[in-house]
C-alpha cells in the first residue's frame, strides 16, 4: 500500500472517530459504514493490509491493552461463563457454519467449510464494550464480554490452523486437533506468564517510567511472536501477560502507571479506528474477487447470508441452553450467585456478537493455494467472512443499545455497592494514615519535643479523620452510622507552636521536607490498604483503580513539589 494512501486512511479514520465521539455514536459502526460508502467510489484504490500485519501487529496491542485493563478478580469469578462462551460457543458456531456451508456447497470439503466457521466464530467485544460502557451495563456483563473476547480469538485461530492443515492433507483428524489446541494453550499461557513476570520484575527495579513504558509496548509483540514460533497461541500469551501485569500494576511505581494509561488509550483509539475502517473498505473488492472467480456470485451471496444468519442465531440459543453450566465449579474459580446472569443480561450478551479484527485478518490470510492445489471456495469463504463481520457490526451494533434500554439492564445496584465499598476503604485508608502519622511523630519527639509532636499528630489525624468521614457520608449515607475511624484527640496548640515539627528554630526548609516525606509515607500506606483489600476479595478492582489514580496523582505532585527543590 502506498504511503500516501496509508496516511490518508489513518487521517480519515481518526476524523470519522472524532465525529462519532463528538456526537456520542459508536465509532466502530460509523467507521464501517463510512468505509463501505468510500469503497464504492470508483477512484478509490484497493486498500489492503497484509494479514500478518493485522494478526501480528494490530491484534497484539489491542488484546494486551484489554487484558491489562481487565480485572483478574472479576475474570476469575466469571471463569465458568468466559470458558463456556470463549471456547464452547466458538466451536459450536464454527461447526454449525461449516455444516450449513457444506449443505449449500456440496463440493466444498468439510475442512474448507470449517475454515469459514473458524473465521466467523469469534466475536469482537470492542464495539459491544463501547456501547456497554456508555449505557452503564453491569460489571458482570462487561466482564463476560471482555473475557470472552480475550480467549475466543485463541480458540478460533487454533481451530483455523487445524482446519487449514486438514485442507492441505485432505484428511480431518479430531485427535490431532485436540493435541494442537492443548499445545497452543499450554505454551501460550506459559510464555505469557514468563514474560509478564519478567516485565513486572523489571519495572520494580527500573526507575525510568519512559523506559518501562516502551518495554511494555514491545511486550505484546514479543509475547505473540515467541509463542507462535513455539507452536503456542500468541493470543493467549498476550492475554496472560496482560492480565498478570494489570493485576500487579498497583505494586509498581506510580510514574509508570501515569505514563502508560494515556499511552495505551491513544494507541487503542488509533488501532481500532484503522481496523474498523479497513473492514468497511474491503467488501467491494472481496465482491469483485468473487465475480472474477469460477464460484458464482449468486451462490456466494447465499452462503454469505446463511453464514450471517447462523452466527447470529447460534449465539442466543447457545447462551440460554448452556446457562446452567455456570453453576458447575471449575478449579481455581470463585463464584457467587451475584456473578450469575439473569435472563435479561443473558439476552444482552446474546445480542453482543459483533465480529471484528480477527475475522478480517483470518479471512484475508486464507492462502490462494495450499498443498499444491487451489484452495477450494476461497473467494466465497472470504465474501462470507466479510459479510458476517459487516452484517453483525451493523445489525447487532445498531440494535444493541435498543435492547439494553428496552430490557432496563443497568448497573445501578453495583454503583451503590461500589460507593459503600469506597466509603469503607477510605476509612481504612484514614486509619493507615493515622498510624503512619503516629509512628512518625514518635520519631520526631526527641527532636521537637513531646508536646509539639503530639500537637502535630493530633492536628493531622483529626483532619484526615474528618475528610474520611465526610467522603463516607457523601458516598454512602448509611456509612455515617458505622463505627468511625480512630479519633485522634485534638489538643490546643502551645503558644507560638505549629502543627508540624521543627528541627531547629528558623529552619523551615527541614520542617517542610520532613512533612513532605511523611505525606509520601501516608500515600504509600493508603496504596497498600487498597492492594490488601483487593487481594482479600473485599474491594472491587474498578473501585481500587479509581482511588489508585487519585493516589498516583498525589504522589506525582509530592515528588514534583517545590519543597524537594529547597
Amino acid at each position: 500500500m502506498d504511503e500516501a494512501v496509508v496516511l490518508l486512511v489513518i487521517t480519515g479514520a481518526l476524523a470519522v472517530t472524532a465525529a462519532a465521539r463528538h456526537w456520542d455514536l459508536p465509532a466502530p459502526l460509523v467507521l464501517v459504514t463510512v468505509g463501505l460508502g468510500v469503497s464504492l467510489i470508483p477512484a478509490v484504490p484497493h486498500i489492503e493490509l497484509e494479514p500478518e500485519v493485522l494478526l501480528g501487529v494490530i491484534l497484539p496491542p489491542l488484546l494486551f491493552s484489554a487484558a491489562n485493563g481487565s480485572s483478574y478478580q472479576d475474570f476469575r469469578s466469571s471463569l465458568h461463563a468466559i470458558v463456556r462462551l470463549g471456547v464452547g460457543l466458538v466451536i459450536v458456531t464454527a461447526l454449525a457454519v461449516a455444516w450449513v456451508a457444506t449443505l449449500l456447497l456440496p463440493d466444498l470439503p468439510f475442512a474448507a467449510a470449517l475454515v469459514l466457521g473458524a473465521v466467523v466464530a469469534p466475536p469482537d467485544a470492542v464495539s459491544a464494550a463501547a456501547v456497554g460502557r456508555r449505557l452503564g451495563l453491569p460489571r458482570r456483563v462487561m466482564t463476560l464480554l471482555g473475557g470472552e473476547s480475550l480467549i475466543n480469538d485463541a480458540t478460533s485461530l487454533t481451530l483455523y490452523k487445524v482446519a487449514l492443515a486438514g485442507v492441505a492433507t485432505g484428511a480431518w483428524v479430531w485427535t490431532e486437533g485436540i493435541g494442537v489446541f492443548t499445545l497452543a494453550v499450554v505454551v501460550g499461557v506459559g510464555v505469557g506468564l514468563v514474560m509478564g513476570i519478567g516485565m513486572h520484575a523489571a519495572r520494580l527495579r527500573l526507575a525510568d517510567p519512559l523506559l518501562t513504558s516502551v518495554a511494555g509496548i514491545i511486550l505484546p509483540f514479543a509475547a505473540y511472536w515467541i509463542a507462535e514460533e513455539l507452536s503456542g497461541s500468541g493470543v493467549l500469551a498476550v492475554v496472560a501477560a496482560g492480565l498478570y501485569l494489570g493485576h500487579t500494576a498497583p505494586t509498581a511505581g506510580y510514574e509508570t502507571r501515569l505514563v502508560e494509561e494515556p499511552l495505551w488509550d491513544s494507541l487503542d483509539l488509533l488501532l481500532e479506528a484503522i481496523t474498523f475502517a479497513l473492514i468497511g473498505l474491503q467488501l467491494k473488492f472481496v465482491v469483485e474477487t468473487v465475480v472474477d472467480s469460477d464460484e458464482g456470485l449468486r451462490t456466494a451471496i447465499w452462503v454469505s447470508l446463511a453464514a450471517l444468519v447462523v452466527t447470529m442465531a447460534v449465539r442466543p440459543l447457545y447462551v440460554f441452553a448452556t446457562a446452567w453450566l455456570d453453576r458447575v465449579h471449575l478449579p481455581g474459580s470463585k463464584r457467587s450467585r451475584a456473578d450469575q446472569l439473569d435472563w435479561r443480561e443473558s439476552l444482552v450478551v446474546s445480542s453482543a456478537g459483533m465480529r471484528g479484527v480477527v475475522t478480517l485478518a483470518a479471512a484475508a490470510a486464507i492462502p490462494a493455494t495450499l498443498g499444491g492445489a487451489e484452495f477450494p471456495g476461497r473467494a466465497t469463504i472470504q465474501l462470507a467472512a466479510f459479510t458476517v463481520a459487516i452484517g453483525t457490526l451493523l445489525l447487532q451494533g445498531v440494535t444493541l443499545p435498543w435492547v439494553i434500554r428496552t430490557l432496563g439492564v443497568g448497573g445501578e445496584d453495583e454503583a451503590a455497592s461500589d460507593a459503600a465499598e469506597e466509603a469503607r476503604v477510605r476509612r481504612l485508608m484514614a486509619d493507615a494514615q493515622a498510624a503512619t502519622i503516629a509512628h512518625a511523630t514518635r520519631e520526631w519527639a526527641p527532636v521537637i519535643g513531646e508536646e509539639k509532636a503530639e500537637a502535630t499528630r493530633a492536628a493531622m489525624s483529626a483532619a484526615i479523620v474528618g475528610r474520611a468521614q465526610a467522603a463516607a457520608r457523601l458516598l454512602s449515607p448509611e456509612s455515617a452510622a458505622e463505627e468511625p475511624v480512630e479519633q485522634a484527640p485534638v489538643r490546643a496548640r502551645p503558644t507560638g507552636g505549629r502543627a508540624f515539627p521543627v528541627a531547629r528554630p528558623g529552619d523551615r526548609s527541614e520542617d517542610l521536607r520532613r512533612l513532605n516525606a511523611l505525606r509520601a509515607d501516608m500515600n504509600r500506606a493508603q496504596r497498600q490498604v487498597l492492594v490488601d483489600e483487593r487481594d482479600a476479595g473485599r474491594l472491587n478492582e474498578a473501585v481500587m483503580r479509581r482511588i489508585l489514580r487519585e493516589l498516583d496523582i498525589e504522589a506525582e505532585a509530592l515528588a514534583e513539589s517545590w519543597v524537594n527543590r529547597i
